[in-house]
């Protein structure tokens, strides 16, 4: 059964939906985006991933600053959709909102809820080292990510992922688990799951404060960490050179006796750093107003000061 529907996404994760949706029988009456942001040194007006992809299909794009405005909730209910399509969206909807299409309103979450409700899921999940996140599609309540579960789909998080990998697959995998589920959405034969909400955890939002390394933290965790900040806001030390910022890392599980953010090791395969419970292996690094280097190459410029003695970093 065709739908109309609007779909409501910013950024580049939602992109595979909305092109899923764009390819499919359902007719999408306009796409909802946050208001184009300033970016650049110049400060020019930016428009988003989800803007720019609904303009080349000519769809109509709204970009309300909210739904505080009655006017802005008239202007939704008058496409009389049957249904709303939540990816990324960055706007709280209120409750005339949730109830104006047909079927209600639905979210594709990159999480397996109830674990990591709100900002930052797929962050706060490599960052706890999860072995496992996923997507969950949800019935929209007025609540943060409370709503009743239609579909789960689970995928690993390996030693190399990043929240830039993630986000990828993540993506792909909402938009393959949504089109999956529209046709029981669409004729109410789906049954929806009351999550458990003891079992729940939040996903606060990603700061850049959070970016300093503490090396006195295990050496699983600071892995973790680099992986989960990478491509943004970048984890960060200071060395000889200055603030140095890591991209990606891997954990080695090695016994030792040195004080925590000493390099203990320099080779082709990486920097080792000491931590307790093991090392942290820098893969790629980037020094200030210089491009990411992977570590093999890094190290070939600055071997003055990474191999002359005891170099230590710090938060």
């Amino acid at each position: 059964m065709p739908l109309k529907i609007i779909f409501a996404g910013t950024p580049a994760f939602a992109l595979p939906t909305l092109k899923a949706l764009i390819d499919s029988p359902h007719e999408i009456m306009a796409v909802y985006c946050q208001p184009d942001r300033p970016k650049g040194r110049g400060q020019s007006l930016n428009m988003s991933p989800c803007k720019t992809l609904a303009q080349n299909h000519n769809i109509a794009v709204k970009q309300p600053i909210n739904f505080k405005s009655e006017s802005n909730v008239e202007q939704l209910k008058k496409y009389q959709a049957d249904l709303m399509i939540v990816v990324a969206y960055g706007l709280i909807l209120p409750e005339t909102v949730l109830s104006a299409p047909r079927l209600g309103c639905i979210n594709v979450h990159a999480s397996l809820l109830p674990k990591w409700r709100g900002a930052a899921p797929i962050q706060r999940a490599i960052q706890a080292g999860d072995a496992e996140t996923g997507i969950t599609i949800m019935q929209m309540d007025k609540g943060l990510d409370t709503g009743n579960i239609l579909k789960k789909a689970p995928c690993a998080i390996l030693a190399q992922d990043t929240h830039g990998t993630m986000l990828t697959q993540l993506g792909e995998l909402g938009a393959e688990t949504l089109m999956k589920t529209l046709d029981d959405i669409a004729y109410q034969r789906i049954d929806s799951i009351e999550q458990d909400h003891n079992q729940a955890c939040y996903a606060n939002k990603i700061h850049k404060a959070e970016a300093p390394i503490d090396w006195n933290l295990p050496a699983k965790n600071i892995d973790c960490h680099i992986r989960a900040l990478s491509p943004w806001p970048v984890a960060e030390t200071t060395c000889p050179k200055g603030r140095l910022r890591l991209h990606m890392s891997t954990f080695i599980k090695q016994d030792h006796q040195e004080k925590p953010g000493t390099v203990v090791n320099v080779s082709k395969e990486g920097i080792d750093v000491a931590a307790p419970g093991g090392l942290v292996r820098l893969l790629a690094l980037q020094l200030p107003n210089q491009r990411i280097l992977e570590a093999h190459t890094f190290i070939n410029g600055q071997k003055d000061w990474l191999l002359a003695g005891k170099c230590i970093f710090s938060a």
